[in-house]
């Protein structure tokens, strides 16, 4: 039985993936060509995650996945702890890196310029190093055992918690105040040669389109 609430929790760790994926690629490229970055654009990836990601699909997990499965395993308590202290570590990871990038815009047109660029990219790095193995570990122990053990009702209550998500990179059309944060964000990624057709590979479903304003 296919479960929506699994559907998403996939889906949206897809679209995180990608997210990531993108962005290192995006500063390699930069790195590659010696110009700096669309500092817009990064703070509207960054500004995604953490309204997404962090806000939303993380705590969900925390605060409804995870307690159903606790209990059945020493194992698997052990995992789930790792898991939470994963999630306590990225909403401070996410406010480092913002800084980080505030410090690189900033300072782009003085001496401290590659010192700053360096640091963002290697926190940059390190979160997304950090946030694939988090989800690797979810995705190959924490879902396949809520698959086995949880039952129809308590699959309906994170039914109901997940559909509310609606992260327009997971597949659903962006609300209207979020319309112009992707709009930058697409805008950048498809005038970047070949992150635009990663981040929609890496995500499985192409990018979000806008409807002319008028």
């Amino acid at each position: 039985m296919t479960h929506s609430s699994l559907n998403i929790i996939r889906h949206e760790h897809r679209a995180l993936s990608a997210m990531l994926r993108s962005i290192t690629l995006l500063l390699r490229e930069h790195r590659r060509h010696g110009t700096l970055p669309d500092f817009d654009a990064l703070q509207a990836m960054l500004f995604y995650v953490d309204e997404f990601p962090e806000k939303l699909h993380h705590p969900k997990e925390s605060l409804l996945l995870f307690p159903k499965l606790r209990g059945r395993s020493a194992h698997t308590d052990a995992v789930l702890d790792r898991l939470d202290r994963d999630h306590a570590r990225g909403e401070c990871a996410i406010r480092e890196l913002e800084h980080a990038l505030l410090g690189f815009h900033t300072m782009s047109g003085t001496a401290q310029c590659d010192m700053r660029r360096d640091n963002f990219e290697q926190l940059m790095q390190q979160y997304a190093d950090f946030y694939l193995e988090h989800m690797r570990v979810e995705e190959t122990e924490i879902l396949p055992l809520a698959e086995s053990v949880l039952d129809a009702g308590e699959w309906a209550e994170l039914d109901v918690a997940f559909l509310a998500n609606r992260d327009p990179l997971a597949g659903y059309e962006a609300d209207e105040p979020y319309k112009p944060l992707f709009r930058t964000i697409v805008g950048a990624l498809q005038h970047s040669g070949n992150v635009g057709s990663v981040l929609e590979a890496f995500a499985g479903a192409a990018l979000p389109t806008f409807t002319p304003n008028r």
